[in-house]
Formats: structure tokens, C-alpha cells, sequence
């Protein structure tokens, strides 16, 4: 005995799971694929980081927090400014392509505060003295981790474990205001 098949009840069937299916699949796709967004402290993290320069004197350094990383702002004396390129023969890397300061405007020096040898926090020494690591020290930063030595650019000494000059975050300029994070 053969029984009738009902096309139109198969199509339909055929139609809904189909339909439910497709339900199903964007159900699990859409929360799947917004986890590959990044969270909301995540972009805060990666945000722009805005600091007034008027606040900082002639001589003094702001240790700002930029993706977790210490960020040095150092407002240059013009004594230190003068001194700079009398270091040129003692650092690895003079930088001259990059200015003086390493910076748009001469005055600030921007620099990642993460030593490049071992990521230690190197200290800010701006006085014009001398020091038990170098009897010639005309300002800068000292790592005593290891003896690193980096002017008040970054650069770095040479002869010291330190690879590289200290890093320049990207940034920008707006009247008083520094922004770090973007450039211009």
C-alpha cells in the first residue's frame, strides 16, 4: 500500500527548519562575534590621554599613565637645552634627525619611562652635578637596576646595558594641552 506524499506539507517543513536554522546560527553568531570587540576598559585603555603643560615649571618632570605604561614629560630649562648637543659624542644614538628633544615643540621632551634594557623605571636626575655614575653628568635619567644611563632626550649612553634610546609615544601638541596617543 503506497501513501501520498504532501508536497506542500514538505515544503513548508522544509521552509521553517530552514528559517529556524538560520535563527539558530545568527542566535549564536552575534554574541560570538561582538566578544572579538574590544571592551569597554579595553578602549579606555587605549585612549587618548590629554595633560596641561602649564602646570609643569621649567626644570620638572609629570609622570603620566598611558596604556599602563609611564609616560615622562620633562619641561626642559634652557641650560639643558644648550647642553644636549654636547652629548652627541658620549650617546649611542644621537637622534638628530629627530630634533633635539626628540619632540615638535623643543621646550617638553616625551619619553615611554620603561628602560629599553629590562624594562625597568629609570629615575630622573635633571641636576648638573657630578654623580657616583658619571662624574661628567650634565641631567638625564639613571636606571640603578643595571647602570643604564639616558640623557634629558632619551638617548642613550653609550657602554651601558641599554640597547636603545627610550622610546617616543606618539603625541601631539594643542596650545597647553599634550596628547598622548595621537598625533597629528
Amino acid at each position: 500500500m503506497s501513501k501520498k506524499i504532501d508536497h506542500n506539507r514538505r515544503r513548508a517543513l522544509h521552509i521553517t527548519s530552514g528559517i529556524m536554522g538560520a535563527v539558530t546560527v545568527g542566535a549564536f553568531a552575534v554574541p560570538f562575534l561582538s566578544a572579538w570587540n574590544p571592551s569597554e576598559k579595553a578602549k579606555a585603555l587605549g585612549a587618548a590621554v590629554k595633560f596641561d603643560l602649564s602646570k609643569l615649571l621649567p626644570g620638572s618632570m609629570a609622570v603620566i599613565e598611558w596604556r599602563r605604561t609611564p609616560i615622562f614629560v620633562v619641561h626642559q630649562t634652557d641650560e639643558a637645552i644648550k647642553n644636549l648637543p654636547k652629548l652627541n659624542d658620549r650617546v649611542t644614538n644621537p637622534a638628530l634627525s629627530e630634533g633635539i628633544s626628540r619632540t615638535s615643540n623643543q621646550k617638553y621632551t616625551i619619553l615611554k619611562g620603561v628602560c629599553t634594557h629590562l624594562s625597568c623605571a629609570p629615575k630622573y636626575h635633571p641636576e648638573i652635578e657630578p654623580k657616583a655614575w658619571d662624574q661628567e653628568w650634565l641631567g638625564g635619567f639613571f636606571c640603578p637596576c643595571h647602570g643604564s644611563k639616558f640623557d634629558l632626550a632619551g638617548r642613550v649612553y653609550k657602554g651601558v646595558p641599554a640597547p636603545t634610546n627610550l622610546e617616543v609615544p606618539p603625541h601631539s601638541f594643542d596650545g597647553d594641552n599634550l596628547i598622548i596617543g595621537e598625533e597629528v
